[in-house]
């Protein structure tokens, strides 16, 4: 397997290397299907956000190597695993929940993700920022340790749970989710994500949504923040299942999440690490996009 090994080495290019005390902390040899390529890495690095203590925010320099914190992140992403239960070649469990708290707590992991969505959108060919998207929700089992206070029961769907909301691009690319007990109305939910989605993309114009939008919330967007909310509804003379304009784009997204098997069923205590985990799956589906991109490099 000579030349096709990512191990992590003394030599390791990260900032917890270069500046930190990473190189204290040993070594890992690649071995998960789940962790970064060199290829991957390489246009990782120069996206990833600098830590607050490079930025004179305080806190001691970081011990462990940021590509092993990132891969074992996407390892628990992708197979669904404890906290507790980190395979013993990643550093110890509760420093990795330490940086993906910090990075939660910070939206770092926020930015790292629109970092990826912006260099996979102008590889494409796109405008970094999009113009059209679409909205909608997905309602998913709780586990028992999600409290009442953030759960609820969808009786359209007769899920008890949480619910996801969504905005992508037309690229199926996540532009903003808030996740919500499964009882909060889409349309209810909608008006404060996108209140966030249109302050963050001030060139978004369109939105197309399904039959659950409809109402007041057509006139709040474009009084409001000056979005057209299409509705694509589904004719009543159709039968089966019938691909639907636009809608299926978001769709695709959602099974997407569902083959990260931490977000087969919501785990979080919290509603901020459940968006936290939506980002994450996503970081990984980008940066495999962008290795194996052959476009010329912005």
């Amino acid at each position: 397997m000579a030349g096709q090994s990512s191990a992590v080495t003394w030599e390791c290019d990260c900032l917890a290397h270069r500046f930190g005390n990473a190189a204290d902390n040993g070594t890992r040899e690649r071995r998960y299907p789940t962790d970064m390529t060199d290829a991957e890495w390489a246009r990782v690095l120069p996206l990833l956000p600098v830590p607050g203590w490079m930025r004179g925010r305080g806190g001691r320099p970081e011990a462990y190597c940021h590509r092993v914190m990132l891969d074992a992140i996407r390892y628990l992403v992708d197979n669904g695993i404890k906290w507790r239960a980190m395979p013993a070649d990643f550093p110890p469990w509760d420093r990795i929940y330490a940086f993906f708290r910090r990075w939660r707590d910070h939206a770092l992991v926020k930015e790292f993700h629109d970092r990826l969505r912006a260099r996979v959108r102008e590889e494409l060919g796109r405008d970094a920022q999009p113009t059209a998207g679409v909205i909608d929700s997905q309602s998913v089992k709780a586990d028992a340790v999600v409290g009442a206070d953030s759960r609820g029961f969808d009786g359209g769907k007769l899920v008890n749970g949480r619910k996801r909301h969504v905005v992508v691009d037309t690229l199926g690319l996540l532009l903003g989710v808030m996740v919500t007990a499964a009882d909060v109305g889409d349309r209810t939910a909608a008006q404060v994500l996108l209140g966030q989605v249109a302050d963050a993309h001030h060139r978004l114009e369109l939105l197309w949504a399904d039959g659950g939008y409809t109402g007041s919330l057509v006139e709040h967007c474009l009084a409001t923040f000056a979005l057209v909310l299409a509705i694509v509804k589904r004719s009543d003379d159709q039968k089966g299942f019938v691909v639907l304009p636009k809608r299926w784009i978001v769709e695709r997204l959602f099974a997407h999440l569902m083959r990260s098997r931490r977000l087969v069923r919501d785990f979080e205590r919290r509603t901020t690490s459940a968006e936290a985990m939506v980002y994450w799956s996503m970081t990984g589906l980008m940066t495999r996009r962008l290795a194996r991109s052959r476009l010329p490099r912005g």
